[in-house]
């Protein structure tokens, strides 16, 4: 960036503590009345705070150097609600160029909102930017306030008195620590944003309408069927009398203050609605109206979010079927939906309308209740992201369903995910194009990682991924109902042994043990004695120690029906407090709720493992039509549950690395680079940059005569390897490209001009030589920046399984210690780095470390566009690497940085 040329891309929508919302963007010389009038409205003891005394107006000058800044040495940013100033923050460059001053400022109305940590996360990114690594501040002992920001923000403060002021100074390159304490502001934030619109104390239909099968009447009736706790307000410029209430021209005239408003009306009377709604200090809006598919709908969609979020205004929509919440102390159903649904422990997303339907009537038909339900339409402000954050701490939501067509922030999500998972199941219904693909209405970036990435991305997270709402629903019911599994051996039983052994083979393909199959229960011999007798076998299972959850799959029986079997199975994994589910097959009698939960009668002396669980276990048995969709569902389950309870790992920093080293090395490298073009690193940069972070790049060098390539050899020393330089070639034994194992002059002068026969019909190519390696399995090592999920790392065993079988593994930075292990056993072809039909296992404890390493350094520096390794050999006593191709280019701004921000 040149110095002076504003840094739109600095502008950010931001979430106060509050839940509210506001606009941050650097400062400008327009902004000079604005910010003289922040000054005036100050209090007498917060002007003195800040500039040591009292001064009723800024002076001209002082006005034109706190406006006019060139963004580089000198940088401000405001932060604004509607068109007033709430929050001001600054940085000086000082004579020691690494290092700045700063300071706050921040309306006496909004403090103790989060102002004060938004801007230094805002300013430290900035910093960051333009070469600053550490800030500094002068502060009066009484400003407790702003001591505390710094002293809270997760950076190792140093504090010293002189004269009457604390001097304070910290590093500001992000830490594991300051990354948790942003990380948990942004949570409580985003979590209270989503409290106030499931909430609400009162909400306003705007476009209530006394037409029947208007989207108004509906919403207007559906609240007030529902039983809505709070107050409900008809807003209608025509109508005079609603549903048996006062019906208001505009949400201005309404007399007391409004929390929610449904918005539906036409697309051309939105904006003004919006307006309306900010100038009445409405909290949040819900806009049902849709239309911002095509043409110059998402202009206009991005500038009704930037308008409502400017306010103050959090937007659910557009095209959204609503909001619901079961609690009953809110009784919340604003949205489309007849009937408030049954209260449960499932809590549910999703994007469009139709997918929304789909879920909603699924949840219905299975007879499963739900906390809460979110639907998004467009998600142009609030996506799952902020939904998992409220639902983490939600006592009433026990798992999580959601239904994704774009993942605008997969980055976050992941981190998000994987915090949330660890405590309620999260279970997400994507399509195979999601982040390839942008539905209607939906403007996020695509992505351009490896096929796989995503999924990766999902299991790496804990998530349990499905394809279709169906599938989300058959896990649901099972994590809504019954305890998790603590172990992968299933029980079997069934009246059919054909039946029992097909159930058991699709129990082993699902990754699960077979603990124990019963194929011979006799449930033709009447309820009386069928009962009992499988009420005897389900318990004799459910008392084995290797059993951790049971099926039941039968044929009809005469005389014994469904429900009989499912109440008295019900009662039985209620008592075991293990996991049960059933199957019945071959039932034709139409009516018959084969797909859903089955509940029988409370049982008096019900004691399951979760009987403490807030919230509790929805009573029933989960019942499915197919024993392949039941147990899909329970493998799911059991591969989550086992996730859930493994060893993640740590996550922690290599030793030797030298991150600032590599920033200037970069910094050195990005004055070549030009718009979108990207440049490729010197051999001589690209051993700087990997030594930087503690990987070796094995010596090799090029040369343009056989003379020059024997006095190379000698400088390496022998033996050496000779390799083409072309990209393709280099690593190909079979074609000539490579070889190895050269011990004198002589050798490697006949080897040169063999290559130089055996290449002649590809082309004319460069060679080198290189110091030699322990021979072991080649291995690749990528990573790349992708427009839609950052850093993406890749690992696989180098040549055809990569090349031909695309067999590779992927994971999103930052990865755990766990995370890099299982990236390094995930290929398919990774067996032969454990001993292989005879050979020695490699080192697979270096591999790691290294690729910790290539992690971090993709992780750490978004400039690099792409890092390839390959190949990297894994000898049995540690690695070399190869060779290395790595790819410089301006950096893309991260979905998920060192600063909070709203999705754009």
């Amino acid at each position: 960036m040149a110095d002076g040329q504003y840094p739109s891309y600095w502008e950010a929508d931001v979430i106060l503590r509050d839940g509210g919302t506001a606009h941050l963007r650097p400062i400008l010389p327009s902004d000079a009345d604005a910010v003289q009038d922040f000054h005036v409205r100050q209090s007498q003891n917060s002007i003195y705070l800040r500039f040591f005394t009292y001064k009723a107006k800024l002076s001209a000058k002082e006005l034109r150097r706190f406006t006019e800044v060139d963004h580089h040495d000198r940088v401000a940013f405001v932060i604004t609600r509607g068109d007033r100033i709430i929050g001001i923050g600054r940085y000086d460059r000082l004579d020691d160029p690494f290092e700045a001053e700063v300071a706050f400022n921040v309306s006496d109305s909004y403090q103790g909102r989060g102002l004060g940590s938004i801007l230094l996360e805002h300013l430290a990114a900035a910093a960051l930017e333009n070469g600053i690594g550490r800030f500094t501040a002068e502060v009066l002992p009484e400003n407790r306030k702003m001591i505390t920001v710094f002293a809270e923000a997760g950076y190792e403060v140093s504090r010293n008195f002189d004269d009457g002021v604390v001097m304070l100074g910290f590093d500001i390159d992000p830490t594991r620590k300051s990354r948790a304490v942003m990380e948990a502001r942004e949570h409580r934030a985003e979590a209270r944003s989503m409290s106030e619109l499931l909430t609400p104390s009162s909400v306003a239909v705007i476009g209530a309408s006394r037409e029947p099968g208007s989207v108004g009447q509906a919403f207007l009736e559906h609240l007030i069927e529902g039983g809505f706790t709070g107050r409900v307000v008809a807003v209608n410029h025509e109508a005079f009398e609603l549903q048996g209430m006062i019906s208001y021209a505009s949400i201005v005239d309404v007399p007391e203050p409004v929390d929610l408003a449904v918005i539906a009306v036409p697309q051309d009377s939105v904006d003004t609605v919006v307006d309306e709604c900010a100038r009445a200090g409405v909290k949040g809006l819900l806009i049902a109206t849709a239309g911002y598919d095509g043409g110059d709908g998402p202009v206009r969609q991005r500038a009704l979010v930037r308008r409502a979020r400017a306010s103050g205004m959090r937007v659910v929509g557009p095209a959204s079927l609503g909001l619901v919440n079961t609690d009953p102390a809110i009784r919340l159903n604003a949205s489309m939906a007849p009937e408030l649904p049954e209260a449960g422990a499932l809590s549910l997303f999703s994007q469009s309308a139709g997918l929304g339907v789909l879920l909603y009537a699924s949840a219905h038909r299975r007879g499963l209740g739900v906390s809460s339900v979110i639907s998004a339409g467009n998600r142009a402000d609030v996506s799952g992201n902020d939904a998992m954050q409220f639902w983490e701490d939600d006592p009433s939501t026990r798992a999580v369903g959601l239904y994704f067509e774009s993942i605008g922030n997969p980055r976050k999500f992941s981190r998000i995910a994987r915090r949330l998972a660890r405590t309620k199941p999260v279970i997400v219904a994507k399509s195979d194009v999601t982040g390839l693909q942008l539905p209607p209405g939906h403007a996020v970036r695509t992505s351009q990682a490896p096929s796989g990435a995503l999924d990766a991305m999902l299991r790496q997270s804990g998530v349990m991924r499905v394809e279709t709402t169906e599938q989300l629903m058959d896990i649901a019911q099972i994590v809504a109902s019954q305890p998790l599994p603590r172990g992968s051996g299933v029980a079997v039983l069934s009246n059919s042994p054909a039946l029992g052994k097909v159930v058991a083979d699709a129990v082993e393909a699902q990754g699960m043990t077979v603990a124990l199959l019963e194929s011979s229960l006799q449930l033709d011999t009447g309820q009386s004695v069928a009962l009992p007798a499988l009420t005897s076998a389900v318990r004799k299972a459910l008392e084995d120690d290797a059993v951790h959850a049971l099926i039941v799959t039968t044929l009809p029986a005469r005389g014994l029906s469904a429900e009989s079997i499912a109440g008295r199975l019900q009662q039985c994994g209620e008592l075991a407090g293990k996991p049960v589910i059933a199957s019945f097959t071959g039932i034709l009698q139409a009516g018959l709720q084969l797909d859903g939960l089955v509940a029988a009668p409370a049982s008096s002396d019900r004691r399951t493992a979760d009987q403490e669980t807030t919230p509790p276990l929805q009573r029933g048995l989960p019942c499915f039509r197919s024993p392949g969709a039941a147990l899909a569902a329970l493998g799911a389950v059991v591969r989550y549950s086992l996730w859930r309870t493994r060893d993640h790992g740590e996550f922690l920093d290599p030793d030797g690395i030298d991150a600032d080293d590599a920033a200037r090395l970069l910094a050195r490298v990005r004055t070549r680079v030009t718009d979108v073009e990207l440049t490729r690193l010197t051999a001589e940069e690209s051993t700087s940059l990997l030594d930087a972070y503690g990987i070796a790049l094995l010596p090799s060098a090029r040369f343009s005569s056989a003379d020059e390539a024997v006095r190379e050899a000698s400088r390496l020393g022998w033996p050496v390897a000779l390799k083409t330089m072309d990209e393709h070639l280099r690593h190909r034994l079979d074609l000539g490209g490579v070889r190895l194992s050269i011990e004198d002059a002589q050798s490697l002068r006949e080897n040169i001009t063999r290559m130089e026969k055996a290449l002649a019909p590809f082309g004319s190519f460069g060679m080198e030589v290189q110091s030699m390696a322990p021979s072991g399995q080649a291995c690749s090592i990528q990573a790349i920046e992708d427009p839609l999920m950052g850093p993406v790392v890749s690992f696989g065993l180098a040549g055809d399984a990569v090349n031909l079988l695309d067999d590779w593994a992927h994971a999103v930075p930052p990865l755990s210690t766990g995370d890099v292990a299982d990236l390094v056993r995930a290929p398919r072809a990774a067996r032969k780095l454990f001993g292989y039909q005879g050979l020695p296992p490699a080192d697979v404890t270096a591999l790691e470390d290294l690729v910790a390493r290539v992690a971090l350094l993709k992780d750490n520096h978004p400039e690099i566009a792409r890092i390839d390794l390959t190949p990297v050999l894994a000898a049995t006593s540690g690695v070399r690497v190869l060779a290395a191709a790595i790819d410089v280019g301006n950096p893309q701004r991260r979905t998920d940085s060192a600063r909070r921000a709203m999705r754009d």
